[in-house]
């Protein structure tokens, strides 16, 4: 093969990564901004409700938003907590939503993605079904 074809296929892949990354950069700096929004106007305010209502259940719950996230918490078991976070490591941003529950000595945690939508299109239903979901195990006990 030709030093030349290959000098140019390689330009043109050491090309198509750069522009990927300025593509995942710029779709990471407005998914920051979209996500910063999401947390203060939707999910911290139904993590406040519902850790409300449990309050008024008996259950002791407390709501933390540690470093650009939103963490339901109980005031019993640090280990058995609900959080949303931001996660920017995939191809396309997307919210995750993150469960972790103590049984005995075990933990057990579970992660999923909240990305059947944009993030500027997840709602407070959206999110308040998330967790009841994961809260289940939590209230069980």
């Amino acid at each position: 093969m030709e030093i030349s074809n290959v000098k140019r296929r390689v330009q043109e892949t050491i090309d198509r990564a750069k522009r990927a990354a300025a593509e995942r950069r710029a779709l990471s700096d407005q998914a920051g901004k979209d996500y910063g929004e999401f947390l203060d106007n939707v999910a911290v305010p139904i993590f406040r409700q519902v850790a409300n209502v449990l309050r008024a259940q008996g259950y002791m719950f407390s709501v933390f938003t540690p470093g650009g996230s939103v963490r339901l918490m109980s005031d019993r078991a640090t280990q058995d907590y609900v959080e949303l976070l931001l996660d920017t490591s995939g191809a396309r941003p997307a919210v995750v939503g993150h469960a972790s529950r103590q049984r005995g000595s075990r933990i057990i945690e579970t992660e999923r993605s909240l990305d059947s939508k944009s993030i500027g299109e997840l709602t407070e239903d959206d999110v308040l079904a998330f967790v009841l979901k994961e809260l289940e195990p939590l209230v069980e006990k």
